[in-house]
C-alpha cells in the first residue's frame, strides 16, 4: 500500500480515516526524489520557487515557463506522491480560456496532476469551477497569499480579527463549494483553521495554521535548513537538520582537499590497460628536458 501512487481519492479517503497528510514543497529533481522515497504523500512545485531557488523578492515575478521547468524536473523524481503545481501570478487572473489553458499546459506538458491557485473571491471560485469542468483538478489556498504582497503590504499573519476570521471560513467553504479538492491555509490562527477543517469535506493542509488541519505543507528548504545564516525563520517552519551547515562543512573539506592535493587520489583515478599504457606512452610519452 505504501508503494502505490497517491490519489485525489486518496487523499480524500486520508481525511475521513484522520490520517494525516504529509506534503512537501520541492522544485528540482534530487530534491523531489528525496521526498518521494521519504513518503511525501503530495509534493507541490510551489511558485516559492522564486524566492527560495531562483532569488526573486516575491513570488510575483515567477513566469509560466520557468514554473513548467520546475515542474518537469520534480516530475523525474517523483513516483509515488501526488503532484502539484502552481499557477504563478497572471497565469489564472486575465480570462477563463487562458486560466484553462495554462492549467493544461501544467498536466500535459508538465506530468502534474493538478494546479494550485490562491484565493477564494467570485472570479477565483469561477475559475476553479472552469478547470474542474475542463478535468483539471483545482487546490485551493487562503489565508496568507503571497502573490498579494502589494495588497497585504507585508507578510503577516490572516484572520486574527473576528471579521476576519468569519470571511476565511466562507472563503473556504466557496472554494469546496466549487469544486477544489484540497486546500492549504497559510499562516492563520489556529482556532481558525480548526474551524475551516471541521466545516469542508474536502483535506485542509496547513502551513502555519497548527495542528488541527488534515496535513501540513513546508518548504524541503526550509525544513532541511537549507536557506543559510541571515535567511529569515518563520515561527511555523521547523528545521529538521542544519542542511546548510553540514553541506558548507562538506564543500570546505572538497577545497581544502584539493588545495593540499589530498583529492583526487588514485583511488579517483583511471588507467590505461598495460599494453596501452606501453604503447602510448612509446607514441607520445614525456621528452626529455633540453
Amino acid at each position: 500500500m505504501a508503494d502505490e501512487r497517491v490519489t485525489i481519492p486518496a487523499l480524500l479517503e486520508m481525511k475521513r480515516s484522520g490520517k494525516k497528510i504529509a506534503m512537501i514543497t520541492a522544485y528540482d529533481y534530487p530534491t523531489a526524489r528525496i521526498a518521494d522515497s521519504a513518503g511525501a504523500d503530495v509534493v507541490l512545485v510551489g511558485d516559492s520557487a522564486g524566492n527560495v531557488v531562483m532569488g526573486y523578492e516575491s513570488t510575483i515575478p515567477v513566469t509560466m515557463a520557468e514554473m513548467l521547468h520546475h515542474t518537469k524536473a520534480v516530475k523525474r523524481g517523483v513516483k509515488r506522491a501526488l503532484l502539484v503545481a502552481d499557477m504563478p501570478f497572471m497565469s489564472f487572473q486575465v480570462s477563463t480560456e487562458e486560466t484553462i489553458r495554462n492549467a493544461g499546459i501544467f498536466i500535459k506538458e508538465g506530468g502534474a496532476a493538478a494546479v494550485k491557485i490562491e484565493g477564494a473571491g467570485p472570479a477565483r471560485c469561477a475559475a476553479v469551477r472552469a478547470l474542474c469542468e475542463a478535468g483539471i483538478s483545482v487546490m485551493g489556498h487562503i489565508g496568507l497569499t503571497p502573490q498579494s504582497i502589494h495588497q497585504l503590504g507585508e507578510l503577516k499573519v490572516q484572520g486574527s480579527a473576528a471579521d476576519d476570521a468569519v470571511r476565511l471560513v466562507e472563503a473556504a467553504e466557496a472554494l469546496a463549494s466549487a469544486g477544489v479538492f484540497c486546500i492549504v491555509v497559510e499562516v492563520v490562527p489556529r482556532e481558525v483553521a480548526a474551524v475551516v477543517t471541521s466545516r469542508v469535506k474536502v483535506p485542509v493542509i496547513g502551513i502555519g495554521a497548527g495542528p488541527d488541519c488534515d496535513g501540513q505543507v513546508l518548504v524541503f528548504h526550509d525544513l532541511c535548513g537549507l536557506n543559510g545564516p541571515g535567511a529569515a525563520k518563520p515561527k511555523h517552519v521547523k528545521e529538521y537538520v542544519d542542511g546548510y551547515d553540514v553541506l558548507e562543512t562538506a564543500v570546505r573539506s572538497y577545497i581544502d582537499e584539493v588545495r593540499s592535493t589530498a583529492f583526487p587520489t588514485d583511488a579517483n583515478s583511471f588507467h590505461l590497460k598495460a599494453d596501452d599504457r606501453r604503447a602510448f606512452l612509446e607514441q607520445r610519452g614525456p621528452k626529455p628536458r633540453a
